[in-house]
């Protein structure tokens, strides 16, 4: 195991923790590294994404801790960038791209992880109740995310089926899901210098057992070339390394490469 977590959220945004909480609990567990990774500032977002003023705040505690711990833990700043969102003019250590809204045919938006019951609505009511339109239109935003949000990070990539781990709610063995995630895949992985993460946030919500992307897309991005880390999608500072270890070994079952994001950092790849 790499003790390091990228994806890491605190009051500023969606957390329940401040920086310091986060940054102490990180040195109880024994990590090396903790970066940081608020939700960009949305003006369509107010609930769970940080305020211009918040987004200041935020980059100032972090920069107070990378000093105040700096003989224990090295902590850096990064942001979640939204598909949707606009860059906001800040400079930071690592970006992760994700996709947290579908834009549905007209132009509305379909919430992709606010709930279950929204994204049943946002299906049902911009698509139809066609699930495999929906994950057409996610996943063609997902192969533009680098594009579009300048990632180093390619966040939780099957985020739509956050509530779907059985199968509840659509089927992932259908054709065109499975079409949809490899044409995503293959722009993506164009780009060598991006890396994946293995997302254990879900499990740290009680939505799923096991983490995302799920076994078939891992399989997929090893025969690319890809890479991966493992990140926690962390809100709360209890949950900090939950399901990491079965994580871990989840990878090293598929024989993906997984990388130190740090050394990502030292070698300049995030400039």
């Amino acid at each position: 195991m790499i003790l390091s977590n990228y994806h890491t959220h605190t009051k500023y945004c969606d957390g329940k923790n401040t920086v310091d909480e986060m940054v102490q609990k990180a040195i109880e567990l024994g990590y090396t590294s903790l970066g940081f990774s608020g939700h960009v500032y949305a003006y369509f977002a107010n609930a769970w994404c940080m305020t211009k003023q918040g987004t200041v705040n935020y980059i100032n505690d972090v920069a107070a801790a990378k000093e105040k711990y700096k003989d224990k833990i090295n902590i850096y700043c990064g942001i979640e960038q939204d598909y949707f969102a606009m860059d906001d003019g800040h400079k930071y250590d690592y970006v992760i791209g994700s996709v947290h809204r579908v834009r549905a045919p007209g132009g509305d938006f379909v919430d992709v992880d606010n709930t279950a019951e929204a994204q049943l609505y946002g299906v049902d009511e911009y698509y139809d109740g066609d699930y495999m339109a929906f994950a057409e239109d996610y996943f063609r935003q997902m192969a533009d995310v680098v594009n579009k949000t300048k990632c180093h990070i390619v966040g939780h990539f099957d985020l739509l089926a956050k509530f779907n781990e059985n199968d509840e709610m659509f089927d992932t063995y259908s054709h065109r899901y499975i079409k949809a995630w490899k044409e995503a895949l293959d722009a993506l992985l164009e780009n060598k210098d991006i890396v994946f993460e293995v997302n254990t946030g879900a499990i740290g919500r009680g939505y799923r057992t096991s983490p995302y992307p799920e076994p078939a897309m891992l399989e997929y991005i090893k025969r690319g070339g890809g890479t991966v880390i493992v990140t926690s999608d962390c809100h709360n500072a209890a949950m900090l390394d939950c399901g990491v270890k079965a994580a871990y070994e989840f990878v090293e079952s598929i024989g993906v490469k997984c990388i130190d994001f740090e050394d990502f950092i030292k070698e300049g790849k995030t400039r």
